[in-house]
């Protein structure tokens, strides 16, 4: 069975996990192997099983199908402590908000923006002023370009920029002009290659 496994594509090996309700990380020598085991144990199962079973029983035909974790990254030590010390960093890191934010709705909507004008409380540093962005709130250069969930992101625009990415450490991120067309293009390609779409879309 397990040669039968090593012709299909990473995809149907994922597709054939998800039934079975197993994890989908990992390489494809991985999710072959995962199969393996399943099937074996499926096999023992079965046959201690098949002698209490009656012919007129009735049983769920529906599978249930359990939580499929997401993949994570293959990280060294020094990785994973800096970015731990980032997350703890960033609880204590002040929200910085735009000027007048709380007086226009678009403004509380929008990005920060340093102020620039001459009277500005905020560019003043008045205390009843929210925090102004400085260099000292900066957290640790290693992780810098990490998604929260360790890999490094990459801006993908199209199934070739697929090719030049490591699913091991790497992860990617579809821009936000691609089309609904081209999207599943590249979550089919992805899913292929082994690689996690930090923005995937659930209707998709």
């Amino acid at each position: 069975m397990a040669e039968d496994y090593e012709t299909m594509t990473v995809a149907e090996l994922k597709d054939l996990l998800k039934e079975a309700g197993l994890p989908v990380s990992g390489k494809k020598a991985d999710l072959v192997a995962r199969l393996a085991e399943s099937s074996v144990a499926e096999e023992v199962e079965t046959s201690d099983s098949n002698e209490d079973w009656e012919e007129d029983g009735d049983w769920d035909e529906e599978a249930v199908v359990g939580h499929v974790a997401k993949q994570k990254p293959i990280l060294d030590e020094e990785t994973k402590a800096a970015l731990s010390l980032r997350s703890e960093q960033k609880k204590k890191t002040p929200s910085f908000r735009r000027t007048e934010w709380f007086r226009y709705k678009r403004l509380s909507r929008s990005g920060w923006r340093a102020p620039h004008g001459m009277d500005s409380k905020q560019r003043r540093n008045y205390k009843y002023r929210s925090s102004l962005v400085r260099v000292g709130h900066g957290k640790v250069s290693l992780t810098r370009g990490f998604h929260s969930s360790g890999f490094r992101e990459v801006m993908v625009q199209n199934t070739v920029d697929l090719e030049t990415i490591d699913p091991e450490t790497e992860a990617a991120r579809v821009g936000r002009g691609v089309g609904g067309r081209k999207r599943e293009h590249i979550y089919s390609r992805a899913d292929e290659l082994g690689i996690r779409v930090l923005n995937r879309r659930r209707d998709i």
